[in-house]
């Protein structure tokens, strides 16, 4: 059968559509955080919210799996609860960034000449300066929360993505296919987004996937410093806040939270590079 299947020229095709190893796990690990998040109250066994003095700063047990924090609450079910919060941190901080930039460097990449020179200097001015005190300082104006979370990152965040789809659309409107449209008198806006942003936008996709570990990170760390989701909200970076006095004796209320922080980081990053490589050889 294999023969007769390679002798046709199938088998090749069928190799080009296996999925890389990495994209399946990334597809596993983040299509199960969604199943929590769209769901935690299936998994979660308490209140995330609900104080137990009790109960106050218990070890793991079977009762409580990851054990309890300084009010009673049951970490694990914090843990759950939190994946609400940050998978929506993942997907609210980015896709705002993601469609803008896209759409700018679509523009800035085809025109050139003076739009190219002012984005230049934006992006100067932008890169200047780290991104996270870039947030920090435009969120500490605005106010503690994610609304303003998400308005601070799209503030900042949009000039990575533009810079990407723009490199890659001064290559794509210098072929042939490109010319062939002008000459049919397409106009640049036809030109633009139905030739060549189809053939820029596959490093902003996958830079995207990365952005969303990169934006729990974010919201994990000014939830930490008390800028981003409030208490007693459940959120990872809240909850590594509140056991950082308890380290020595409660390891348990900052150690668990950030192990799902690193594996759902995990997850998007491996989804990522799963599209790079599945992407790449399709074009």
């Amino acid at each position: 059968m294999s023969v007769a299947v390679e002798k046709i020229g199938l088998y090749p095709r069928f190799r080009r559509l296996a999925l890389p190893r990495t994209l399946i796990s990334g597809a596993i690990i983040i299509g199960v955080s969604l199943l929590i998040a769209f769901f935690p109250a299936l998994f979660a066994p308490y209140d995330p919210i609900a104080f137990d003095y009790k109960a106050l700063l218990k070890g793991p047990t079977l009762a409580h799996p990851f054990g309890t924090d300084s009010f009673g609450r049951d970490v694990l079910s914090r843990v759950i609860h939190a994946y609400t919060i940050d998978m929506q941190i993942a997907v609210f901080a980015t896709v705002g960034p993601f469609i803008f930039g896209t759409i700018v460097g679509a523009y800035v990449g085809y025109a050139g000449g003076l739009a190219e020179a002012i984005f230049g200097r934006v992006v100067d001015a932008v890169i200047t300066f780290p991104f996270l005190v870039l947030v920090i300082a435009i969120v500490s104006v605005l106010g503690p929360g994610l609304g303003n979370m998400y308005v601070a990152v799209g503030i900042v965040g949009w000039v990575f993505y533009a810079r990407l789809v723009a490199a890659e659309v001064k290559v794509q409107k210098r072929l042939d296919y490109a010319d062939a449209g002008r000459v049919m008198g397409y106009t640049p806006m036809r030109i633009v987004f139905r030739h060549l942003l189809p053939n820029a936008i596959t490093p902003a996709i996958v830079y995207w996937m990365t952005d969303m570990a990169l934006a729990i990170l974010l919201g994990s760390s000014l939830g930490y410093l008390g800028l981003g989701a409030q208490p007693p909200a459940a959120e990872w970076g809240v909850q590594i806040a509140d056991g950082k006095n308890f380290m020595s004796t409660a390891w348990w209320i900052s150690v668990f939270p950030g192990i799902a922080i690193v594996i759902t980081g995990l997850g998007f990053s491996l989804l990522g590079d799963g599209l790079a490589q599945l992407l790449r050889v399709r074009r």
